[in-house]
């Protein structure tokens, strides 16, 4: 099963949701707006990417809370304000993937 982690207005999960669907492949969706990550799940994240590299630097939370000028710990304020991910992000059997890929989808779904 894929496990796709976002939210509902994010664009790039939606197609992620949509090809899916589209390929009938087991997925469960978790909207960070509705719950946030278990600590597992972080530490999943945080072993397969560098905490600065999930940080959505061009997004509206990013630009509006002035994470551009300020000094932070990368890690705490991703546990503390998950608006900061970019997002799609995808996990399986213990692979993870940031951001929206087909391939991967395809892969993951047919193991």
């Amino acid at each position: 099963m894929i496990q796709i982690i976002g939210t509902k207005k994010c664009k790039e999960t939606a197609k992620a949701i949509r090809s899916c669907k589209e390929r009938n492949l087991p997925f469960q969706f978790v909207d960070l707006a509705q719950r946030s990550l278990s600590e597992g799940e972080w530490d999943s994240l945080f072993r397969a990417y560098e905490p600065l590299s999930l940080i959505d630097s061009e997004g509206a939370y990013y630009k509006k809370q002035g994470y551009s000028y300020r000094e932070f710990d990368p890690r705490e304020e991703l546990v503390e304000h998950p608006e900061l991910l970019k997002t799609p992000i995808l996990r399986s059997k213990g692979r993870v993937h940031t951001c929206f890929d087909l391939e991967v989808l395809k892969s993951w779904g047919e193991a």
